[in-house]
This record gives C-alpha cells, sequence and structure tokens, in this order.
C-alpha cells in the first residue's frame, strides 16, 4: 500500500509484508492466521448471545486480535523504523481505538477483514509476479559440454563463450548460441513469442560465426530457454549465461515494474494534495463533540472510521497491479515493454512510422541486376564490390557478398582494407592502395568525392525507375557500374497492418533512405498510402518530429539504425530484438522476434490495459468518495473496512485479467 505520508521515491505501488515464507504454515501462514481470528471472532460473538462463562468472549475477541494483528504489527514496526506511515498502521491505530472505548468485537472484525484481504491480495499479486519469475526458469540449471576427451555436465554459470554444448531431443538450450552440428526445429516461443518452431541449421563458416556471433544468420542462431525439436545439435556457446538475451529480458522486465506510468504519477500527485485534507479531516472530527454535543467515545470512533474509509489503498495499487500483469503478459507473448510509460503510450497511439529495411520487408535483399559501364567486366565489378562489402554488416552488403559469390564463384577474393561507414550513404576502402566508394547516388559529388558519369547515372537511374535499391561503385577516378537489388515484403506485413488500421492507428507512414520510388513500390505492396523516400538518418528525426506535432507516433524499425529516429518518437519500437544488443537497449518495446505480426498483439494488449486501469481509478475513486461521507454519518469501521478491502481486491483481481489477454481479441 502507499502510505499515508509517502516518501517522494516510494515505488512500491502495494503493500506487500516481509514475513519470511518459513513461518508455521509456510507462504500461506498469513491466511490461516487470519482464518483463525475469524474463527476466534465468531466463537466471541457467540459466547456472547449465549451469555457462556464471564469474559469468556473479551477472552476470544482479544485472542482474534493477537492472530488477525500478528503480521500487521511485524509490517508496522517494520514502516516506522523506516519513517513510513502506512495502511497497517492506520489499521492498528483504528483497532487499538475501538479496543480502548471497549469497542473490543467491531477492533476484532476489523483486524479479521483486513489480514484476510492482504493476504488474498497479496496471493493475486504474487501471481502476476510469477507469471515473471516464470521466465528465469526457462533455461536449463546444466548443461552437457563436450570436451577433447569426452563430454562432462556442469553448470550453466560455468559456461564460457566457444564451449560446445550437446542439446538432446527435446530439452531446453542451455544458453545463446549458433548451431554447428545437426538440424533441428526449435521452439523459441518462450522467448519470442513465436507460435511455429523455426527450422535451424548449423553455421557454414564456424570462424566467421564465431568472429561476428551478433551477424550470425537467423537460421543458426539459437537462444538459452527455447527448446531442441526432435533432433540431437551442438551449439558454440557465444554468451554467458548472465549475458544471454533471457536474462537480459528478465532484468529489463524487473526494471520495468518500478518505473512509473503517467497515471502512476497523476495518483502519485493526487494522494500528495488528498492525503493531508483526510489527515485534517479526521483531527477535525475528533473535536466534533465540541459542536454536535456528543460523546467523546462516538467521534473518535467515528474519526477512526473515516481514516480507515479514505485510505487510498485501492487507488494506490489500481495501476501498478494493471501495468504489473500487463507486462508480464506481453514477456510472456514475446514482447519487452520497458514501463507503464511505453505500456500506456502505445495504447493511445494513432500513428506509426516505418523503417522499410527489415522491417516492413524481409530485410534479406537480393541481387536483381548488374549493369557495369566504360568497358568494366562484370566480374571485375563483383569482385571489388565483394572485396569491401565482406568487411560490412549492413544487409545490403550482406546480400552483395553473397548472391556477388554465387554469379562469379567463391575462388580466392581480393582482400580490402581500412573501409569507414558514410551513415546512410555508403562505405569507402582501400583496395590495393586505391580508394573504392560504394553507395548512393547522392554519396557522389559530395564531401570530395568527385561526381558519378553520365553513363554511371543512367545506370542508376534506369535500376530506380523499375524501383530496385540501388549501390554505385568507382574505384579510383573511374565508375565501375550500378548493382541493383530488391528486398520482398515481409509475410504478413500486409495482414498486420490492416490490424493496426482497424485498431485506430489512423496514420501510417514508411520512412527509407531509399529512392522515393523504391520506398512507394513497397509500400503499395504493403497496403500503406504514405512512403518517404531518400531520407538520412536526421531526416528521419525530422519526420518523426513533424508527425508528432499532430499525433501520438510510435517509429517502428530495428533498432540500430533508427536509434536516433526511435529516441524522438512518442514510443520507439524494435523487432527482431533477441537477435540484437542494440535493440534490446535502445528501444520502449521489443519485438523479441523478427515478425511484425507481434504488433497489433503489442498495441491491442496496450488499449487493454489502458481500459483496465481507466476501470480501477473509476472504482477505487467512486468507493472513497462512497465511503467518507457514509462514515461521517455513521456506517461502522467494520462495514467501512469490509468495503475498503473489497474495492482492493476488486481492483487487483481485474488487473489480473490481463495475464488472460489472448491475441485474437
Amino acid at each position: 500500500m502507499k502510505s499515508l505520508l509517502e516518501r517522494p521515491d516510494d515505488q512500491a505501488g502495494h503493500k506487500g509484508h516481509s514475513h519470511e515464507h518459513g513461518s508455521i504454515f509456510g507462504m500461506n501462514t498469513e491466511l490461516v492466521f487470519a482464518l483463525i481470528c475469524g474463527v476466534l471472532l465468531g466463537a466471541g460473538a457467540l459466547a456472547g448471545k449465549l451469555g457462556l462463562i464471564d469474559r469468556l468472549s473479551l477472552v476470544l475477541y482479544v485472542s482474534a486480535y493477537v492472530f488477525g494483528g500478528w503480521f500487521t504489527i511485524k509490517e508496522a514496526i517494520s514502516n516506522i523504523r523506516q519513517k513510513r506511515f502506512e495502511i497497517d498502521s492506520l489499521m492498528l491505530l483504528a483497532a487499538a481505538g475501538a479496543a480502548s472505548i471497549g469497542a473490543w468485537a467491531e477492533g476484532a472484525l476489523l483486524l479479521f477483514l483486513f489480514s484476510l484481504g492482504h493476504s488474498l491480495e497479496s496471493y493475486a499479486m504474487g501471481r502476476a509476479k510469477k507469471a515473471i519469475e516464470a521466465l528465469s526458469k526457462l533455461a536449463p540449471a546444466t548443461a552437457i559440454v563436450r570436451r577433447a576427451n569426452g563430454t562432462t555436465e556442469m553448470p550453466v554459470e560455468l559456461l564460457v563463450p566457444g564451449d560446445v554444448v550437446i542439446v538432446r531431443p527435446n530439452d531446453r538450450l542451455p544458453a545463446d548460441g549458433f548451431v554447428v552440428v545437426g538440424s533441428s526445429s526449435i521452439n523459441q516461443a518462450p522467448v519470442t513469442g513465436e507460435s511455429v518452431p523455426v527450422d535451424k541449421q548449423p553455421v557454414a563458416d564456424v570462424e566467421l560465426a564465431r568472429s561476428k556471433p551478433d551477424a550470425v544468420d537467423a537460421a543458426s542462431k539459437v537462444f538459452a530457454g527455447t527448446i531442441n525439436g526432435e533432433t540431437l545439435i551442438e551449439v558454440e556457446v557465444t554468451r554467458r549465461s548472465t549475458e544471454s538475451t533471457l536474462a537480459r529480458v528478465i532484468k529489463m522486465v524487473s526494471e520495468a515494474e518500478v518505473r512509473k506510468s503517467p497515471t502512476q504519477q497523476f495518483t502519485d500527485r493526487f494522494q500528495r494534495v488528498f492525503v493531508p485534507v483526510v489527515l485534517l479531516l479526521v483531527v477535525g472530527l475528533l473535536f466534533a463533540g465540541i459542536f454536535l454535543d456528543e460523546p467523546f467515545r462516538d467521534s473518535f470512533y467515528r474519526a477512526m472510521a473515516v481514516l480507515v474509509a479514505a485510505s487510498p489503498c485501492a487507488l494506490a495499487i489500481a495501476t501498478p497491479s494493471a501495468i504489473l500483469s500487463g507486462i508480464a503478459r506481453a514477456a510472456r507473448g514475446g514482447v519487452l515493454i520497458k514501463g507503464g510509460a511505453p505500456l500506456e503510450e502505445l495504447g493511445a497511439l494513432n500513428a506509426m512510422a516505418f523503417d522499410k529495411t527489415g522491417t516492413l520487408t524481409e530485410g534479406r535483399p537480393r541481387i536483381t541486376d548488374v549493369i557495369p559501364v566504360g568497358g568494366t567486366q562484370i566480374e571485375d565489378l563483383l569482385n571489388v564490390a565483394i572485396a569491401v562489402e565482406s568487411m560490412s554488416d549492413h544487409p545490403l552488403a550482406a546480400a552483395i557478398v553473397r548472391d556477388g559469390e554465387e554469379m562469379i564463384g567463391t575462388r580466392r577474393r581480393i582482400q580490402a582494407k581500412n573501409m569507414s561507414n558514410m551513415i546512410g550513404r555508403g562505405v569507402r576502402a582501400e583496395l590495393d592502395g586505391q580508394f573504392v566508394w560504394i553507395g548512393k547516388v547522392e554519396m557522389f559529388g559530395t564531401n570530395g568525392i568527385p561526381a558519378l558519369s553520365k553513363a554511371a547515372l543512367e545506370a542508376a537511374e534506369r535500376l530506380r525507375q523499375s524501383g530496385r535499391t540501388t549501390m554505385v561503385i568507382r574505384r579510383a577516378d573511374k565508375d565501375l557500374g550500378a548493382i541493383g537489388l530488391l528486398d520482398t515484403p515481409r509475410e504478413g506485413a500486409k495482414e498486420a497492418l490492416q490490424k493496426l488500421r482497424e485498431m485506430g492507428i489512423d496514420r501510417m507512414v514508411m520512412i527509407s533512405g531509399d529512392h522515393n520510388r523504391v520506398a512507394e513500390a513497397v509500400a503499395k505492396q504493403v497496403g500503406l498510402d504514405e512512403a518517404w523516400g531518400d531520407l538520412m538518418p536526421e531526416d528521419k528525426v525530422k519526420a518523426i518530429k513533424n508527425l508528432r506535432l499532430s499525433a501520438k507516433v510510435a517509429m517502428v524499425g530495428d533498432g540500430v539504425n533508427d536509434a536516433p529516429a526511435m529516441a524522438n518518437s512518442s514510443v520507439g519500437i524494435a523487432m527482431g530484438a533477441a537477435g540484437s544488443d542494440v535493440a534490446l537497449e535502445t528501444a520502449d518495446i521489443a519485438l523479441m522476434a523478427d515478425d511484425i505480426r507481434q504488433l497489433p498483439f503489442a498495441v491491442g494488449l496496450s488499449r487493454h490495459t489502458r481500459s483496465i486501469i481507466r476501470q480501477n481509478l473509476f472504482v477505487s475513486l467512486g468507493i472513497v468518495a462512497i465511503l467518507v461521507p457514509s462514515t461521517i454519518m455513521g456506517l461502522s469501521i467494520g462495514a467501512a473496512v469490509a468495503i475498503h478491502e473489497g474495492s482492493t481486491l476488486l481492483v487487483v483481481f481485474n488487473a489480473l485479467r490481463l495475464l488472460a489477454y489472448r491475441r485474437s481479441t
């Protein structure tokens, strides 16, 4: 619970006793004590009605106090030591006040209802916590490691990059890495949320994979916590257990719990004003007898009832319980949401901007055209392009290397060196003492780079007219030609965008560094009306800022080249984050699978979360608005605490409905 005199840095958002689970009845001790309190309370009331042994009712009520107040006292003492005045202290004060005026039965009822409500609330919130904690149990505790003299089983904490682990059929993978032996289908749903197992095969070049583990193809990359299919495979480890994708997700989800959403910040501000007003009201009611001509006993009783009624318990837990449940459900579905703020913002969006390559397209372009100029041979042009692009991790570079080698064979290639990246334009490298430039038409004729020849410009324009991504190659002062590439639209992109439109995302724009014609061709294929091409990274930032002037906009990309644009959007969303450290770090929301179809699920969940939060706020504020005047007019402490605890449980269980959110809704 929030305290009535809350510290500014309090991030708890809900009450939670720190008693040990190793108590008499284990984790259920608090619930058992509450039930014993209820039994003693009932026995005391029965003894009083039947007129049994004198003082027996009092003994039973006092015993009820002991069991009902046991954990409440422990928590109150802990809070007072930390200079915090929590609801636990408030309830003890009200129960002690009831006892002091001889209302033992009502005091025992108050403690019974409070301890019962608290134990049920702790159980309910525990369910949301367990949904997150379950992630940490996905990875196995041990791994079978291949050694020179055989195999050995060892704890996953001791695995280091370079170890080769053997994964038997249907076993969980112990570490992040790449497949070196065997082909299998792996269920990646625990990490990425993908519903269909993904086929995996050994890497083509182990040394290359070892030197560039982040650039390993998705068909060979595997993650800790995923489940192997029917075939035994061997995996070379690329990360320690504490650095695996799963470990990072668990850490980020745990940190996300304490990041406050806009609604949480509002309720905090509200309580900072509301609580002092309530305390002044209670003090005033203590002395109401001066004006109302009633005994101090009645004034004191009414003041205690108002104190219980006005405690903003349900309000304090209304938003955090929904945020926690929403984040837990998203993580289980392969979507990492870094806190309440992006979760709420995502549900309020009415515009989205999409990067083209790797987001709306497969990110696996292929060479469609090679046009040499100035008497250059196709083989020479591709040799130079392969030599330079083999030093880059960019998808276009990988396509040129892969398809170029298929076209001319993988004979011994020439070596380039000293490659430098001209972000958004192209690359420069040295080859046999000469500079080589590969990039967009716009790179040439700027920053001291000579302009292109007429033949090269014509070749590039011809490729652009046909919707190709175009790369021009120059060596020293000679233009060698142009290469045209085509990236295919991502499977499911059109359907995902249509679902987003149905959810109320009114404006969707594709922003791309490619030529306008290329951007427009892809946009048409996936069903987008707007496409902005020829944008440098800084231009993408300006585009996002312009969109934000009239709408709440998300930027969807791969989290690498799009990081600046993401930082300037209302919400930054990265796809395929399971395979990218940069995406995990830079995005507000990370779709772990490289699948745009997760996006409607994330938006739908966020909108459902916002709806739950609104319902919870309505209930919590409504109950306080009804209870305070009711207790002033004479409603008993027992009735007040019953309704008070009931409203708290109601908002928690309402929030837990998010754990059952289904993708189809």
